[in-house]
């Protein structure tokens, strides 16, 4: 990838046609990660994602004392059979919330303590329920930062299992990281939901996904319980990881904004990756969506976009693509149920509010709520806030508004380095 100017301007053009791939989705490729590091024996991940999010994943599950050969998309993972390190150095996250989350709960596995800290940011993004809930399964787990949130130390000694309860209102992350751990408790895990409520349920049923393939038993004992069989642990095994539905979000949105056709291969009729609901969406908005057993691909509107109210509570990842997509509708969008958009790499409600503004818009927000009202566009200098999502979503809006300017484009190195290669090929 070269390197990025600090600003970027947007080239517009007109109607795409364009046929891609994105790259491995990065959901997939740091659950597997984790799976195949506690394995024993030797795993082959092929098409796994390279970003800064799985680098740090990687980096945590080696300092925990898997071996990883990484050869472009096709990594070689040898596992510990469940058998640790205890690194002497803090394992640093970085801004990867799946990394923070998903290594304190593994950390409890390991002989002896581990700290788990990250970037600033990851220093404001909660983690006190995950922690609350890790010390119920017998995890000694201390909160060193502020407000509930990272750096955390670790005990170790191994987790005992037994029934505890978890919220997870914030985020499913919490719910995933005490599950891929589970297999490895002393006694079989069940975990209650409290007051039943996940959000970003699809995010779970992808890490149930994930553990079945690799040989674990675990899964819903009722719709707000699930289950996790101590001792059937992981086995290693070729894996494939599929193309990034949340990745995919930007050139389907990209379809709807400019016009014309984008399909992305390999995104299969089966994958349960929760931001592939976004075609519906745009289908509702007036696109025209078609999808085989291997590709998806959109079709830009005949006549004007027409505006949505929708829930987004299972794919928050695609709300920022969708926000952009709005600004080009037939009168108001209202996106609802995403209160934990507050807590990702930024404030993703309050940011969208801003941006979406200075491209002419009335914007407006609630606890979980936006609104988009179009208005008579102009170009401006987006804000990106070092989020990937910011920068990717609001590029869209200069394939059809001249002037905008995307700040601190190199943020995409995230989860999609070549992001902006793309774009212009499209």
């Amino acid at each position: 990838m070269a390197a990025l100017p600090p600003r970027l301007p947007i080239r517009p053009r007109g109607a795409l046609d364009a046929t891609l791939r994105v790259p491995g989705s990065k959901s997939v490729t740091n659950r597997a990660l984790v799976t195949a590091a506690l394995a024993a024996g030797t795993s082959r991940l092929e098409g796994a994602l390279e970003s800064e999010d799985t680098d740090a994943m990687c980096e945590g599950v080696v300092a925990l004392g898997a071996w990883v050969a990484r050869q472009a998309t096709a990594w070689t993972v040898t596992g510990t059979g469940g058998r640790l390190a205890a690194p002497a150095r803090p394992l640093d996250a970085r801004a990867s919330g799946t990394t923070a989350r998903f290594l304190t709960a593994v950390a409890s596995l390991a002989p002896g303590p581990v700290v788990i800290d990250g970037a600033p940011r990851m220093r404001e993004r909660p983690i006190d329920d995950l922690v609350r809930c890790l010390r119920e399964l017998g995890a000694q787990v201390e909160l060193l930062g502020h407000g509930g949130c990272p750096p955390v130390r670790v005990a170790g000694g191994g987790l005992a299992g037994g029934g505890a309860a978890l919220d997870a209102s914030r985020s499913s992350q919490f719910v995933s990281a005490v599950l891929l751990a589970a297999p490895y408790a002393r006694r079989d895990v069940s975990l209650a939901l409290k007051d039943g409520i996940l959000v970003s349920r699809p995010y779970v049923e992808l890490t149930l996904q994930v553990m079945a393939a690799f040989g674990a038993e675990a899964g819903w004992r009722d719709a707000a319980t699930l289950h996790v069989t101590a001792g059937r642990v992981y086995r290693a095994r070729a894996y494939r990881v599929e193309p990034d539905a949340s990745a995919a979000a930007y050139p389907f949105a990209a379809a709807a904004v400019a016009g014309g056709r984008v399909r992305v291969e390999g995104i299969s009729a089966a994958s349960r990756q929760a931001d592939l609901g976004l075609l519906e969406v745009l289908a509702r908005m007036g696109c025209r969506v078609a999808r085989g057993p291997d590709f998806a691909e959109v079709h830009g509107p005949q006549g004007p976009l027409q505006p949505v109210d929708v829930d987004m509570n299972a794919m928050p990842d695609a709300v920022l693509a969708l926000a952009v997509v709005a600004l080009f509708a037939r009168g108001r969008t209202r996106i609802r149920n995403v209160a934990n958009l507050r807590i990702k790499e930024t404030d993703r409600l309050a940011a969208l509010e801003r941006e979406l503004r200075k491209l002419g818009a009335a914007a407006r927000t609630g606890p979980d709520w936006l609104e988009i009202e179009p208005g008579p566009l102009h170009g401006a200098e987006i804000d990106t806030y070092d989020d990937h999502r910011m920068a990717m979503a609001f590029a869209l809006a200069g394939l059809r508004i001249p002037g905008v300017v995307v700040r601190d484009p190199g943020c995409v190195a995230k989860t999609w380095p070549d992001y902006f290669e793309m774009l212009d090929a499209l």
